[in-house]
């Protein structure tokens, strides 16, 4: 456990040691990464290379819309899979295994033929409109796991008493299955907030970038300017290791409560 976790935080803490190093030097030869002297600067230095805020807000704006749209989708379809009854069933399941084999590179030219064709292109919310498609498979079954646990004689109860499909999903089915729902929000929020490919497919214009084509764009400078590209990772990264930490407490409590 110790060792997988220095593998984890040697790229981070690389990361952080080389954003204090100073600009226009060359890079430290081997191991000899300790910033002498320390320049806090870089970060205040980030913003004349890169549009940070525009990028930022773009980003956060992308998470807040996509993750409860993909928890919703998401959960809603896990439940379906589990009222099914049968042949039905296993049709559900067998089709979402099956999408989730399907590559990611296999739905890039149709995604960008889709949207473009529709005129959804090229907005700051181009990239969550995934989100109503799920953002993957995984998380769908990752619910249906969670409700194949609740005994399908409450689920039908409450049919029986005439709740709704939709009043089952969210006054009974959603709640029982809390954990599940934070870690899809974790792990959906993680993914918006620092995916690089479907931005880079699906949206041409700068002002409308994620921070994650920020960042490949400012790796095209100078390489003796290194450091400034490492303490804009660093501003990038830090928001995404909060939410984590939040949502694992939440996670965790979650599975108290439950």
């Amino acid at each position: 456990m110790i060792v997988l976790s220095a593998v984890f935080l040697a790229p981070l803490a690389v990361m952080v040691l080389g954003s204090l190093q100073r600009p226009l030097q060359p890079p430290p030869n081997g191991l000899d990464l300790w910033p002498d002297p320390v320049e806090w600067t870089n970060f205040a230095t980030v913003p004349r290379f890169m549009p940070l805020g525009r990028l930022l807000l773009n980003s956060l704006l992308l998470v807040v819309v996509a993750v409860p749209v993909t928890v919703v989708v998401t959960s809603m379809a896990g439940l379906a899979i589990v009222t099914a009854r049968g042949v039905l069933r296993r049709w559900l399941l067998g089709v979402s295994v099956l999408m989730l084999l399907v590559p990611a590179a296999a739905l890039w030219v149709p995604r960008v033929v889709l949207l473009r064709g529709a005129g959804l292109a090229d907005t700051p919310f181009t990239v969550a409109l995934l989100a109503l498609a799920g953002t993957t498979p995984f998380y769908v079954l990752l619910f249906a796991l969670a409700y194949s646990r609740i005994p399908s004689a409450l689920l039908e109860a409450a049919t029986l008493e005439g709740l709704s499909p939709f009043a089952v999903w969210r006054r009974i089915a959603l709640p029982l299955v809390r954990p599940a729902a934070v870690a899809v929000a974790a792990l959906s929020g993680l993914y918006y907030w620092s995916t690089f490919m479907d931005p880079l497919t699906l949206v041409s214009s700068p002002g409308n970038w994620p921070v994650a084509l920020g960042l490949r764009n400012l790796s095209e400078m100078e390489a003796a300017l290194y450091p400034i590209y490492l303490a804009a990772a660093v501003l990038v990264t830090a928001p995404a290791l909060l939410a984590f930490g939040i949502a694992q407490r939440s996670f965790f409590s979650s599975v108290e409560r439950s």
